[in-house]
C-alpha cells in the first residue's frame, strides 16, 4: 500500500476497525474511507455496489460483522448467520467486481472444531464438529474464508483472511447481555466494587438509571452483590486474549507484506490459506476473573454457575504462520487489562 492509496475500512467504528484506523493513521496513511451503516448498509447489495462505483477503493479491510458473546450467539442464531453472510458476500464480491487490489477479511478462531488438537493450526479447519453455541457465526466466517480462496483461484484476486483469537480493547462492548467474556467480567466486577464500597452515584451513572433501587434490580438480574459476582459456567474453559491494537498492527502488517501466493502450500488442493492471529498463551475463565479482580481491587468472591454453558473447553491458536512471516504481539494480558480498565473508567 502506498501512503495515499484509497483504503476502505468496513466496520471502522467497531473494536478492530477503529484500531485499524488508528494504526493506519499512525503509519502515515492519509486516504482512508469510512462509512457508517446509515451511509452504506452492507446488507444491501445495491448500496454497496453504488459505494464501490463511487469510491473505487484500492484496498479493503473487512472488519464489519455482527458479533456478540455466548448468550447473544445462542439466542440470535438466525441474525448471526444471515447478517454476516450478507455483509461478507457483498463486500468480497464487489471488491472483485470493482478491481480492488487486495482485501483482508477478518474472521474468528471459533471457526475451528469444538474438539481438535491444541494449539490449533490453520489446517484443522473443517476436521470436526463446531461448538454449538456459536455454530451459525462460525459457518458464516468459514464461508468468508472459502469465498476469498475461491475468488483468488478462479479470478486471480488477492484476498486474504486472518483469524484472530478473542479480542478486547478500546471501544469494546461492555453490555451485560451481549458482550464477550473479558469486558463482561470487567464490568461486572467493577459494578460489584462500586456497590460494595457504597459509590451509589457512580453505580447509578454506570447503569444509566435514576435510582439505587433500579440499579440493584439490574445487579440482581446479573448475579452481582456487594460480596459476590456470578460467572457463567464452570470457570474451567481456557481462553486466549489479544489486545485489539496488536490485532490492528497484525492486519496492517499482513496487508503490506503478505500476498495470497505467500500462503499457498500445495499445487493440487489449495485450502486453509487463512492466518491465525494470537498470542500462544491462554488462561482459565476463573483465573481471568481473579486477574481482573486484582487489577480492579475488588474484595469479594465469585460464584460459578455450572448450569450455564462453557463453550469450547480449550481454544489456543497456533500463530506460528504469522510469527514466521514476521509479526508477533507485544501486549501482555495483565497490561492489556490495566489499559482497558483505564479506558473504561474514562469513557
Amino acid at each position: 500500500m502506498q501512503l495515499d492509496s484509497k483504503i476502505f475500512v468496513a466496520g471502522h467504528n467497531g473494536l478492530v476497525g477503529s484500531a485499524i484506523i488508528k494504526t493506519l493513521k499512525a503509519n502515515g496513511y492519509t486516504n482512508l474511507i469510512t462509512k457508517t451503516r446509515q451511509d452504506v448498509n452492507l446488507l444491501d447489495y445495491n448500496a454497496v455496489d453504488t459505494f464501490f462505483k463511487a469510491e473505487q477503493p484500492d484496498y479493503v479491510f473487512l472488519a464489519a460483522a455482527k458479533v456478540g458473546g455466548i448468550l447473544d450467539n445462542t439466542t440470535r442464531r438466525g441474525d448471526f448467520i444471515y447478517e454476516n453472510l450478507m455483509i461478507q458476500n457483498h463486500v468480497i464480491h464487489l471488491s472483485y467486481v470493482h478491481n480492488v487490489k487486495k482485501l483482508l477479511f477478518l474472521g474468528s478462531t471459533c471457526i475451528y472444531p469444538k474438539t481438535c488438537p491444541q494449539p490449533i493450526k490453520e489446517d484443522y479447519l473443517l476436521t470436526g464438529v463446531l461448538e454449538y453455541t456459536n455454530e451459525p457465526y462460525a459457518i458464516a466466517k468459514i464461508a468468508g474464508i472459502k469465498m476469498c480462496e475461491s475468488y483468488n483461484l478462479q479470478y486471480g484476486t488477492n484476498f486474504l483472511s486472518v483469524m484472530p483469537t478473542n479480542l478486547y480493547g478500546p471501544g469494546d462492548n461492555f453490555d451485560l447481555k451481549k458482550s464477550h467474556v473479558l469486558p463482561a467480567l470487567l464490568r461486572k466486577i467493577h459494578l460489584a466494587k462500586l456497590y460494595a464500597e457504597g459509590h451509589e452515584g457512580e453505580l447509578i451513572k454506570d447503569l444509566k438509571v435514576s435510582t439505587l433501587a433500579e440499579a440493584e434490580e439490574i445487579l440482581n438480574k446479573h448475579n452481582i452483590t456487594k460480596s459476590t459476582v456470578g460467572i457463567w459456567g464452570s470457570g474451567k474453559p481456557m481462553r486466549e486474549f489479544l489486545w485489539s491494537e496488536d490485532m490492528a498492527e497484525a492486519c496492517v502488517f499482513v496487508m503490506r507484506n503478505v500476498d495470497f501466493n505467500d500462503c499457498v502450500n500445495s499445487q493440487e488442493e489449495v485450502r486453509n490459506m487463512h492466518i491465525n492471529i494470537g498470542t500462544g498463551e491462554d488462561v482459565s475463565i476463573k483465573n481471568l476473573a481473579l486477574l481482573i479482580k486484582k487489577i480492579i481491587g475488588y474484595k469479594g468472591d465469585f460464584i460459578l454457575d455450572a448450569s450455564k454453558p462453557d463453550g469450547t473447553l480449550k481454544k489456543l491458536t497456533d500463530s506460528s504462520k504469522i510469527n514466521n512471516l514476521g509479526w508477533k504481539h507485544t501486549t501482555t494480558l495483565e497490561i492489556g487489562i490495566e489499559k482497558i480498565y483505564d479506558w473504561y473508567l474514562k469513557h
